[in-house]
């Protein structure tokens, strides 16, 4: 059976070529957590998750699986299971010989086999599949017995490298809840990459933000959203992403305000990190859902854009040449060209650096 392990990165170097992938770069998971690594192409997180598996040379630092030095370790020897994008089955292989493949290699006693694949099986609804080659089967199902594969190694840590990213919109959806329930029923520690914030958001326990190499903000996913450390973070996550408006703080006799040509907004309660500086320049952010439309506001905008989104409405609002998204979630008709009266949630916004764009 397996052992549910933390995993420590520290100080993580990697370069490949001239280029330098990761930079110091430092990271805890903890046993059977999923943690989900999130962020844009190209921004080392797949680089990140495969130095874990070692199939990629660290340049410096160490990495740590339960306790014990993985750094220089073999790939076989890291209790790790791996599943890539790609389904990697053997296309001459039934469903069971593919989930038994490693097993066999490694001399596991046949025994010892059934039991492992059929617990997976019953995990995966696989059952009904088994005598199936993969030529025969869905790209949801191969990725469900390439799934199966990693399980049957019971494994002390599983990494998932964009898993789902081949599957069309309602696969993802179906997949998403099995792994989510698979997490559930093994208690085991898990590491995810991708770069669609729907998967992060819904599968991570905790999430990992990563831009250029760097991690920019870890958390659960509602305290990333609520609370980004800075504009990457704000505009990458969340759909449409966090409105910004570049302003300035002023002090007054009933305390701090937030201003901008044609509107201000109290901000004397929210909860800055570091003494703020007054008439510095400053980006203010609040989410879509935050910016509330009806009689009662305080502002006048013109609709420029209404997407319709099933259950709600995206409601683009012009102020003043600035473009703001809203959700409308009853049944008041907004109208392109016009007015639209809205105000803004100052309990819930976030105030960002404009010169290095950290939260402020």
């Amino acid at each position: 059976m397996s052992n549910v392990s933390n995993v420590s990165i520290r100080n993580l170097k990697i370069q490949l070529g001239a280029n330098t992938v990761i930079e110091a770069l430092d990271l805890e998971v903890e046993p059977g957590e999923f943690l989900v690594l999130l962020g844009p192409s190209g921004c080392g997180k797949s680089t990140l998750l495969h130095s874990i598996a070692g199939l990629i040379d660290v340049t410096d630092g160490n990495i740590e699986i339960g306790g014990q030095d993985m750094t220089w370790a073999d790939p076989k020897d890291r209790r790790i299971a791996l599943v890539f994008q790609s389904y990697a089955l053997y296309p001459t292989m039934n469903v069971e010989r593919n989930l038994s493949f490693a097993l066999r290699i490694n001399g596991t006693p046949k025994d010892e086999i059934t039991r492992r694949v059929n617990r997976a099986a019953e995990m995966l609804q696989l059952g009904p599949l088994l005598k199936r080659r993969p030529a025969q089967l869905s790209g949801g199902q191969r990725q469900r017995v390439a799934i199966g594969r990693a399980i049957v190694r019971e494994a002390d840590v599983f990494l998932f490298d964009e898993p789902l990213s081949n599957l069309d919109a309602k696969l993802r959806t179906e997949l998403r809840r099995e792994l989510k329930h698979l997490h559930r029923q093994l208690g085991a520690t898990m590491i995810y990459v991708t770069h669609d914030q729907v998967e992060a958001m819904t599968l991570a326990t905790r999430m990992a933000v990563m831009r250029g190499g760097v991690i920019q903000q870890t958390g659960t996913p509602a305290q990333i959203y609520a609370k980004p450390d800075n504009l990457f973070v704000a505009t990458f996550l969340g759909s449409p992403p966090m409105n910004l408006l570049k302003g300035h703080l002023e002090r007054r006799e009933n305390g701090i305000w937030f201003r901008l040509p044609h509107l201000e907004l109290n901000v004397s309660h929210y909860p800055f990190r570091t003494t703020p500086t007054v008439n510095t320049p400053c980006v203010l952010g609040i989410r879509p859902e935050d910016v509330r439309l009806g009689a009662v506001a305080t502002h006048k905008a013109t609709v420029s854009l209404v997407e319709p989104m099933g259950n709600h409405r995206v409601v683009w609002l012009d102020y003043h040449g600035t473009q703001i998204a809203s959700i409308a979630q009853d049944k008041t008709p907004f109208t392109v060209d016009e007015s639209a009266d809205f105000t803004l949630d100052g309990e819930h916004v976030s105030l960002f650096d404009e010169a290095d764009g950290s939260r402020l």
